[in-house]
């Protein structure tokens, strides 16, 4: 299994890019957001991965970081969603915003992805809610294996290249999740104030997205 790679590009399609590591050059396909985000040709770019084996046919998949490797995973896990679909809707959405799009059971928005319908929206929405705030908890996590991607393409990459740094909230995301569950909150419902608290307050530390969050669970009445 390859799960990572680091190497230069040797150059750049719609689709994909071939990385030359160490003379050997490896053909990535990647969402479209992902691809924007790589630097030039000729520079240094590290890449998650995922390689699918078929009787006929094998190809490896780049992710930025492993929070989009693993809702890549998800996606492809429900029923009529292969690996072009899922790279349309991290692409059309990002990690973040498919976790709060499957958190707040917004299909509307996965279906904003090409070449996905309502259906296969709807369904996405429905098989993946319960894996959300999962997910969702890993951007705490993995902080620092997305640190370490971005490490990478400091060190090698020129200035104009580097990738932005990762939304402050992630982590506070994380520990508000785990919060809510110590509180006896089911995980779905957590996952959807927390994500809705998020979309609301941008920068908001732990304290606040618990309090925001406590608030939209508040029976109403």
């Amino acid at each position: 299994m390859i799960g990572k790679i680091t190497g230069r590009i040797d150059y750049r399609a719609p689709d994909h890019v071939l990385i030359d590591v160490r003379g050997v050059g490896y053909l990535v396909y990647c969402s479209d957001r992902t691809l924007a985000a790589l630097p030039g040709v000729g520079e240094v770019v590290a890449l998650f991965t995922d390689l699918v084996v078929r009787e006929d046919l094998m190809q490896l998949f780049g992710f930025q970081t492993l929070v989009e490797k693993e809702w890549h995973r998800l996606l492809t896990s429900v029923q009529g969603v292969g690996a072009k679909a899922s790279l349309a809707i991290l692409g059309a959405l990002g990690p973040d915003g498919v976790s709060r799009a499957i958190a707040l059971g917004d299909w509307n928005a996965v279906k904003v992805a090409k070449g996905v319908g309502p259906k296969i929206a709807q369904r996405v929405v429905l098989d993946l809610k319960d894996k959300a705030p999962g997910v969702m908890a890993m951007t705490g996590t993995l902080a620092e294996a997305h640190g370490e991607v971005d490490a990478i393409q400091v060190i090698e990459a020129p200035a104009p290249h580097r990738r932005a740094a990762a939304p402050a909230n992630q982590s506070a995301q994380s520990e508000a999740l785990s919060a809510l569950g110590n509180l006896g909150y089911g995980p779905g419902d957590a996952a959807g104030a927390v994500a809705q608290a998020a979309d609301d307050m941008p920068d908001a530390d732990t304290p606040m997205l618990i309090r925001a969050a406590l608030k939209l669970l508040a029976p109403k009445g």
